[in-house]
Formats: C-alpha cells, sequence, structure tokens
C-alpha cells in the first residue's frame, strides 16, 4: 500500500522525488523517506510522519543535490511506524538502498539465516531482510545487481514492488513486481518510477506497466530491459500513452480533495455513461457486455467480490441485478471469499469491483475463481490495472484519479456501471418491459442534474454536523436498495471522523440495536418516498419513543417524516432503484464537515490508505 517514487535522468532528483510523494501519499502516510546519490555516495534521509515532516528533516540532515534518487511514503505492515522502520532501507555494506510495497511472507526463516552469516539488522522490517539477501546473493555469486535482484526474489514469498540502487553500479536501477503495481515513466534520457502515474504525468505522457513476476533495469542511455523473474526471459515492453492530466490530481481551489471529488460526482457519473447509455434510442452499449452476452444470459447465478465501499457498491448492484435481470446474485466480501472453500461453477459469472484495481484481496478471488472455470468481469477505476489485466473483460468507470482516501464519486460511478449492466441484460433476457427499460435509461440519464441538486444541501449538511460533531455513536438506518447507503454512511464518518458508527437495515433496529437509542444517539434514516416509506416511517416512531435525534434523508417535498424528525435533509425524487446515488450525497457531505470540525485529516485519515494491495 505504500508508494514509491524512482528518477534517473539529468534533473536534480529531490524535486521530482518529494513532489511525487506528496501525489502518492494517498497510499500511506505513516513514514516518508529519500535515498540519493550525488555522485560519490548514498544520501539518506527518513522519518515518521508525513512528506511534509520528510521535506523539513531532509533539507537539515542532507545536500540534495543528485540525478538518480527514490523515495517512500509508507503504510506500516512489519514494524511501528518510526524513523528506523521507515524507507529507504540500507545493506549492511552501505552499498545498496531498497524501497519496498508489499509483505515478505517468508522473511523470518530469511532474517535468522542471515543473521547466521553474520548480518544485523537495525529495523523490524521484511524489507531490510530483502535488501540483505539481495547483498548476500551478489557477493556469495559474484552477481551483478539485476541478477542478483533476480535470484533473491526467486527465494521470496509474498508480494513486492521494489526498486533497488546499488551505489556501484551509479547509472541504474533495478524495479521488480508481484502482486504490487509499478509503472515507469520513458522521457527523453530520463525514467521515472512510480507506484502510479501521478508523480511524473507532467514530464511524459508514455509509461510502462510492469506485470506480475516481472522486473526491469532501468539504465540512463540504453534500452529498458524487462525480464521474467522465473525463468529470465525477455519481455517486450508495451508503451502506454496515459490519458490524465495534471488538472486531476490538484484541489481546484477546495480545501480538501474529498469535496473536490463529492462536486465531481453530477460530472463523472455523466462521463461514466457517456457514450454508453443511449437513452433516446433506447440503447446500452458496453463493449464488455455484447462481447459476453451470451455468458450473462446463460448465467446461473452473479457472484460480487469486493472490499470496503466497493462491496457496498456490490450490495446495491445486487438489488438491481435481481428486481431488472431476475438473477440470483450473492455478494461476498473479497477477503473472505477465497479462504472459506466456496462453491464456484462453470456458468457462474464474477463480477469484482475495485476502484483502484489492486486491491489484494480482490486479486486474490478472481484468481481463485478462474481456477474453478468461472467468468471473471472487473469493474474498476484504473486503467491498465491489475484487476483489468487479470479478468476475462470488464467495464471501466470514469472517476478520474480519486486520492482522497475515504472513497466518493468511486462509489457513485460504480453504481452507475452496475446499473447500466444489469440494465443491458434485462433487455436480452426480456426480464423487463421496454417501456420500464425505456424509463429506467431516461432517469439514469438525467441523475446528473439531479446530483447536483443534491449537492446543493452542503448547507444544510453543515448545519446538522455542527450539531452533532461531539457525539460519539451514530446509527444509520435504510430498507432495501437504501440498505447499503446505510453502511456506506456510516462507514463514512468512521473513516474520516472517528465516530463510531454502525449501518443497519431499519427493520433490524428492533432486533437489538434500539438498545442503544436514547436522547444521546442520533440516528440517521433514509427515506425516501420510493421503496418501503411506510415501514420506515414506523422504524422512525420507534426511535422517537426513546428520544433518538433523528436525521432524516427525504424526498423533496416530504411532510410526514418532516414533522417527526429533529433534521432534515431534502434530495429529489428518483426511481427507488436509483436512489441510492442521490440518497448517499447528503450523508457525503455530512461526514466530511463533521471531520474538518473535529479537525481530522480528511483526506488521510489515521491508519488507512488508498490503494489496499496487501492482504
Amino acid at each position: 500500500m505504500c508508494g514509491i517514487v524512482g528518477y534517473i535522468g539529468h534533473r536534480e532528483a529531490y524535486p521530482i522525488i518529494i513532489k511525487g510523494l506528496k501525489r502518492l501519499e494517498y497510499r500511506g502516510y505513516d513514514s516518508a523517506g529519500v535515498v540519493l546519490y550525488d555522485g560519490k555516495d548514498l544520501k539518506l534521509s527518513k522519518t515518521k510522519g508525513k512528506v511534509s515532516d520528510l521535506e523539513e528533516k531532509s533539507s537539515k540532515e542532507i545536500t540534495t543535490n543528485g540525478t538518480i534518487g527514490m523515495g517512500h511514503t509508507r503504510w506500516a505492515t512489519h514494524g511501528v511506524p518510526n524513523d528506523v522502520n521507515s524507507h529507504p532501507h540500507l545493506s549492511n555494506s552501505g552499498n545498496l538502498a531498497i524501497i519496498h510495497n508489499g509483505i515478505i511472507e517468508n522473511y523470518e526463516p530469511l532474517k535468522k539465516e542471515l543473521i547466521k552469516r553474520g548480518y544485523i539488522f537495525k529495523s523490524d522490517t521484511d524489507t531490510e531482510v530483502l535488501v540483505n539477501l539481495i547483498e548476500d546473493v551478489q557477493k556469495k555469486d559474484n552477481l551483478k545487481l539485476g541478477k542478483a535482484v533476480q535470484v533473491a526474489l526467486n527465494q521470496v514469498v509474498g508480494a513486492y514492488a521494489i526498486c533497488v540502487f546499488d551505489k556501484q553500479k551509479p547509472d541504474e536501477i533495478v524495479v521488480a513486481r508481484l502482486g504490487s503495481p509499478l509503472a515507469i515513466g520513458i522521457g527523453k534520457d530520463e525514467f521515472f518510477i512510480a507506484s502510479d502515474a501521478t508523480p511524473f504525468i507532467e514530464y511524459t505522457s508514455n509509461a510502462i506497466y510492469l506485470e506480475d513476476e516481472e522486473m526491469a533495469i532501468v539504465r540512463l542511455h540504453k534500452p529498458l530491459k524487462i525480464r521474467k523473474i522465473k525463468d529470465d526471459s525477455l519481455v517486450d515492453p508495451y508503451v502506454q500513452e496515459l490519458q490524465m492530466n495534471l488538472e486531476q490530481i490538484e484541489k481546484g481551489g477546495y480545501d480538501h480533495f474529498m469535496m473536490k471529488e463529492i462536486y465531481e460526482q453530477p460530472n463523472v457519473i455523466k462521463d461514466t455513461y457517456r457514450g454508453r447509455l443511449h437513452a433516446n434510442e433506447g440503447l446500452i452499449k458496453m463493449a464488455g457486455i455484447e462481447d459476453n452476452i451470451d455468458k450473462f444470459i446463460n448465467a446461473k447465478r452473479i457472484l460480487i467480490v469486493a472490499c470496503g465501499t466497493s462491496w457496498h457498491a456490490g450490495l446495491v448492484a445486487e438489488y438491481i441485478f435481481e428486481e431488472f435481470a431476475r438473477i440470483p446474485v450473492e455478494v461476498e466480501y473479497a477477503s473472505e471469499f477465497r479462504y472459506r472453500n466456496p462453491i464456484i461453477n462453470k456458468d457462474d459469472i464474477i463480477i469484482a469491483i475495485s476502484q483502484s484495481g489492486e486491491t489484494a484481496d480482490t486479486l486474490a478471488a478472481i484468481k481463485l475463481a478462474k481456477e474453478n472455470g468461472a467468468f471473471v468481469f472487473g469493474v474498476c477505476n484504473v486503467v491498465g490495472s491489475s484487476i483489468s489485466r487479470e479478468t476475462h473483460a470488464g467495464a471501466y468507470t470514469h472517476a478520474g484519479p480519486e486520492i482522497g482516501v475515504a472513497s466518493t464519486k468511486a462509489f457513485t460511478t460504480q453504481i452507475t456501471v452496475l446499473t447500466m449492466i444489469a440494465l443491458r441484460l434485462a433487455k436480452a433476457k426480456g426480464t423487463l418491459s421496454n417501456s420500464d427499460f425505456h424509463r429506467y435509461l431516461q432517469e439514469l440519464e438525467i441523475i446528473p442534474e439531479k446530483v447536483a441538486e443534491a449537492l446543493a444541501t452542503n448547507d444544510k449538511a453543515k448545519e446538522i454536523a455542527a450539531v452533532f460533531k461531539d457525539a460519539t455513536n451514530f446509527l444509520y438506518l435504510g430498507r432495501g436498495y437504501n440498505f447499503p447507503v446505510a453502511l456506506e454512511g456510516a462507514l463514512k464518518l468512521k473513516e474520516i471522523s472517528y465516530i463510531h458508527a454502525e449501518g443497519y437495515p431499519a427493520a433490524e433496529m428492533k432486533h437489538g440495536p434500539i438498545a442503544l437509542i436514547d436522547e444521546h444517539m442520533p440516528v440517521v434514516v433514509i427515506a425516501p418516498k420510493q421503496g418501503h416509506y411506510d415501514k420506515v416511517v414506523s422504524n422512525i416512531q420507534e426511535i422517537k419513543a426513546r428520544s433518538g435525534k433523528i436525521i432524516a434523508i427525504v424526498t423533496k417535498g416530504d411532510t410526514q417524516v418532516r414533522d417527526l424528525a429533529d433534521y432534515v435533509i431534502e434530495i429529489p425524487d428518483a426511481a427507488d432503484a436509483m436512489s441510492p446515488l442521490l440518497t448517499t450525497i447528503p450523508l457525503q457531505l455530512l461526514s466530511y464537515h463533521i471531520a474538518v470540525m473535529r479537525e481530522c485529516n480528511v483526506d488521510q485519515p489515521r491508519n488507512l490508505a488508498k490503494s489496499v494491495t496487501v492482504e
């Protein structure tokens, strides 16, 4: 989950690395470090804390000259976040430096063997074991750096994206990946290395994404060589043109990326259905679906695997697929899926959902499904990501880069894609009437306008946030399509404000959670007029009778709930199946404002990272 940046070329490396690390802090921000080669020695500075702390410390500790360097921002796995455990790590000789994203699972036996050979370890990390293993192989077999890295990696078990530098080979950086992303930007007489392309998009639009079990020797004034780690075979590099611009990864005048991304939702939902949804013609065209329509029509069951917010999008999709296409759907936590010996049939379709396309648990679930002969369809946001390559087919969301760790626009664009798939399948199976099909197409087409209207509730959400910012618990309730939205609303509040919150189906409240309700308990009730409105009103009555504080999300013009609730946020009317795209908006805004008022780091919540590339 950590962020990696490397540079070798003709520019000063330090400013490129620091700026790149700031762009990658969404991947982890427990600690950070940088190593530079000034032509004679390795200059190392690292610290617990954020990249800004590193910037302050490194300016006092090291000279920042040099055209070769590597930097790292960490999400801790092995070893607590402190200065010593921060990356980069040096080998015992001080010649090798490494940065690493991932986990070396067999580091303990390797470490014991290296200790026997006289190696000394300063940190608690698995990464320091790896760099010393590389050095040991290098010395023992008298190998060049690239070959030593290859031999060492064939001895390790786990996941990694690594950059290794040897001051005795000062014109190259060796990189490799297995399970963690790594991109190489190709400029004129310079190369950039990073966990994703954001650190180098202003310098080059050409990039190579390493595949699993590939390594590359990045050398000045020489062509890039990529080899398979296992058998040393050469790989023809595929150069991609980046579809990203600098404006997309900057705040654009907002205080936080999260707020910017909340407000981008009308546009990104439209971008996601653009060219796919043709409401006037009564058509949905999605290449990944059209090319495999028979598989979808003949599927006996759909299994959705995902984690976190993507799992909530999958739960919404379960309701949509079953209602529209009349096909059984099960939604699984990807992290549990592979470990419970699941029943997977060849006529099942697996839909894997991930914002980053790099989620380790979801990738593991995909591999298991493929081994059992199922057809796997991916839904992700990042072009060229691992999930887009591992699945048989798929559909991209077009949310653009999502920098804020708490996902917002990814959720609504995932629901948009999944809704279009369900509608296209329903059309093919004849499970929706033509009139209903056309009605839903038209409804989805105007959803961006309604989302923009829902965003106008910002001031009301801020007003309510001021009342409840010091609460210690929240309860979120919804029914039907809006039960997953209740889960997502509670997750957002937990993630960024650190207030304990739980989401429940509203009818389940009386089966236990009602014991928690008193005058100090804020209860957010999602109660649009479509769906199970009368039942939700009854649940609100039960809360009211126990003095709970009710915050209700209602359809504009509602009077019945308004008379019962303490606070009301109004959203536009929409079909029940489309309502999650609207009801989630005020919940995002409420979480955001509570977190800001509690002086929390909205974009970088403690202990979290955006792209979860470890199991």
